[in-house]
C-alpha cells in the first residue's frame, strides 16, 4: 500500500506556526507519511513587514519554503493546517488560500481529505479554540474527514488539553509558553493514521 501523502500547510508571522508545522512534518514522518511543507501566499505590504523586526526575520526564515497551491491539495491524502488567531479567527493570508479552493472543491477533489489544524494566539482565551473550529467549519463544507486530537494521549494535557487541535500561547517575547512539541507530533501521527485507514478503506 503506497505512503500517506501528507501537505502542512501554515502562515507564520513570527515562527510560532512555522515551527509548529516543521514538528509536524517530523512526526507525520515518522508515522511513515510523504510530506510535504508549504506556507500560504503572504499578503501584506512589505513596508508593514520590514517595519517588524519578527515579522521579517520569519519571512526570511521561510523563502525557501514552496507556496501551498491547488496542486497540492490535490495531491494530499491528509492536510494539516496551522495558523495563528485573528480575532478568534484564521490569519487572513490563510483564509485566502483557502477560499482560492473553489475550482479544486467544485470538482469533488477536497471530499474525504482527512484534516486537521494547530492555532496559537497571545494569550489562552485568545481565540485558540475558535480558529480551529472556524478552519474545520470550511472542511465539513470540503466532505473532508475531520481528525481532531480529543484526549486520544496523555501528552495532550501537558499542552492545555485542547481537543480540537494543539494550540499554543506565545508570550511577549515571542517564545511559546506551553511545551507543546509532544502534542504536535502526536496530532500528526493520528492525522496519519486516520488517512491510512480512509486510504486503505478506499483501495478495497
Amino acid at each position: 500500500m503506497e505512503n500517506v501523502k501528507l501537505a502542512v500547510i501554515f502562515y507564520s508571522m513570527g515562527g510560532t506556526n512555522y515551527q509548529l508545522a516543521k514538528w509536524a512534518k517530523a512526526g507525520a514522518e515518522a508515522a511513515g507519511a510523504e510530506v510535504r511543507l508549504l506556507k500560504v501566499q503572504e499578503l501584506a505590504p512589505q513596508s508593514v513587514i520590514d517595519g517588524n523586526e519578527g515579522w521579517k526575520a520569519t519571512v526570511d526564515a521561510v523563502k525557501d519554503i514552496p507556496v501551498a497551491t491547488s496542486d497540492d491539495i490535490e495531491w494530499a491524502d491528509a492536510i494539516i493546517f496551522s495558523t495563528p488567531t485573528r480575532f478568534g479567527n484564521m490569519a487572513s493570508q490563510m483564509k485566502q488560500f483557502i477560499d482560492m479552493q473553489g475550482g479544486v472543491w467544485a470538482t469533488g477533489k477536497t471530499v474525504n481529505k482527512v484534516v486537521s489544524a494547530m492555532t496559537s494566539a497571545q494569550n489562552p482565551h485568545g481565540g485558540q479554540e475558535a480558529t480551529i473550529l472556524s478552519l474545520y467549519t470550511t472542511m465539513m463544507h470540503w466532505g473532508a474527514i475531520i481528525a481532531p486530537t480529543g484526549y486520544t494521549n496523555q501528552v495532550l494535557f501537558g499542552a492545555g488539553g485542547n481537543p480540537y487541535g494543539t494550540s499554543v500561547t506565545v508570550g511577549q517575547d515571542g517564545k511559546m509558553i506551553e511545551d507543546v512539541e509532544a502534542s504536535v507530533k502526536h496530532q500528526a501521527s493520528r492525522t496519519v493514521e486516520i488517512a491510512k485507514w480512509v486510504k486503505n478503506g478506499q483501495a478495497k
